[in-house]
């Protein structure tokens, strides 16, 4: 076989298994959307659910989601990226730092349900916070930790070496290299493992499970330290344990949660392609 028999084969076994991945997810969110979509309403979206769940709209579910995602921004993406800057930047190649690496590796492994257990006992219980919104968003931090510092330290180390030389060079401290040349220049793929990450974390509902979701509530909570309903535990609820539930709200639910999710990983690639588009290296 000469090497452009090769090529051709390869392209072809690479094109066949990348739509043996890619077609199903398609079909799946084409369903999703030909069953849910007729639920989709002003009312549904602004009005909260009544006669216990099979009528009106899922509005305390999605702010309730948005909170605990923007929470959970504030709890993780600080501690994140100073991790990542340290590790980057500051910290020796050592059996120390590699054993953090490799924890970080491990922890972004384990199964979302396992967060879950660790938020009750450690949050929850042990820190008397109980099911609230802070103790979901600390969860979730946790949970999406890991992600975010992988991903924003790989955006740190790809910035050229000669970056940081010049800047040395001509006088600068190693924070002020850190904070004006590199950076700006990672902040692409930071803010992109950022956002991705918090599309998970948005879509989870083993950690809310145990921490903060609630079966029902018509209200808004009022503090950080109330309960709140979410779109991935309100799915699970209506789609298992409320008895005569109409198919169309089920799926509208999803459809909503499947809009969330999409819209957050459109927003990092969009952000990171234009970002990449300024780059001049």
């Amino acid at each position: 076989m000469s090497r452009q028999q090769t090529q051709k084969l390869a392209v072809i076994v690479i094109t066949s298994v990348a739509a043996l991945v890619v077609i199903p997810i398609i079909i799946v969110i084409l369903y999703i959307i030909y069953q849910g979509m007729g639920a989709i309403s002003w009312e549904f979206l602004t009005q909260p659910p009544t006669n216990g769940m099979r009528e009106g709209g899922i509005m305390p579910a999605i702010l309730g989601t948005v909170i605990l995602t923007f929470a959970t921004t504030i709890v993780c993406v600080p501690l994140a990226i100073g991790a990542a800057i340290y590790l980057a930047e500051y910290a020796n190649d050592n059996r120390l730092t590699r054993a953090i690496r490799l924890a970080i590796v491990n922890l972004a492994g384990i199964p979302s349900i396992v967060y879950g257990l660790f938020g009750l006992g450690a949050f929850v219980l042990f820190m008397n916070l109980g099911t609230s919104i802070v103790a979901g968003a600390l969860t979730l931090g946790i949970m999406t930790l890991p992600v975010m510092i992988s991903t924003a330290e790989e955006a740190i180390v790809a910035v050229p070496q000669r970056f940081r030389l010049v800047s040395l060079s001509l006088g600068a401290t190693h924070w002020q290299t850190t904070r004006h040349q590199v950076l700006p220049h990672a902040t692409p793929g930071i803010i992109t493992g950022v956002i991705l990450g918090l599309s998970r974390a948005a879509g989870e509902t083993a950690p809310i499970l145990f921490t903060v979701a609630a079966f029902y509530i018509p209200e808004l909570p009022k503090s950080i330290f109330d309960q709140t309903m979410a779109l991935p535990y309100h799915l699970y609820v209506i789609s298992t344990q409320v008895p005569g539930m109409p198919l169309e709200i089920q799926y509208g639910t999803a459809l909503v949660l499947l809009m969330l999710v999409l819209t957050l990983t459109l927003i990092a690639t969009l952000f990171r392609t234009s970002m990449r588009r300024r780059r001049r290296w």
